[in-house]
């Protein structure tokens, strides 16, 4: 059994993008509706690859995640014919900072302007460096997860 730790929260200002790598553009869509279920089940597509991933429902820092590789043109065929709309659109940058990696996703189409930087840590308490740049703590607020962007898209807030 695999389990997430990650912290989530907002961007404050573009102070991040000098220590950024160039980006990698993501494109993903879920098969089950939110909250039906125990989990969440999506198809995400990034840097030439494509996976299946499957994620406990209950959404906070503590989260049972598994992943599985897909053909490439399998998922891009369930992303057009099998995933809810809209697809979640996004370009995630890694920064280090510290001893730890961020993960800053800036969001395009319906979510365009939502920036959320993610660490994922090897226990809850874990202490991690705060960069500057970074903003309020939104890890539990569900409608900053990708699964809650796709009913709530951050364009109609």
């Amino acid at each position: 059994m695999a389990i997430e730790i990650e912290r989530k929260f907002l961007v404050a200002d573009d102070g991040w993008r000098a220590a950024a790598d160039g980006g990698t553009r993501y494109r993903q869509g879920y098969l089950t509706e939110t909250g039906v279920g125990p989990a969440s089940v999506r198809v995400r597509i990034g840097g030439g690859r494509a996976f299946l991933n499957i994620k406990s429902h209950t959404l906070g820092m503590e989260r049972r995640e598994y992943e599985y590789p897909l053909p490439l043109d399998e998922a891009e065929e369930m992303l057009e014919r099998l995933c809810r709309r809209p697809l979640i659109e996004k370009t995630r940058y890694r920064v280090r900072v510290g001893g730890h990696l961020w993960e800053i996703d800036l969001f395009e189409g319906e979510n365009a302007g939502l920036v959320v930087a993610e660490i994922e840590l090897s226990r809850a308490d874990e202490p991690f460096e705060r960069p500057p740049w970074l903003g309020r703590e939104v890890t539990d607020d569900p409608r900053y997860y990708n699964v809650c962007l796709v009913d709530h898209p951050f364009s109609r807030w």
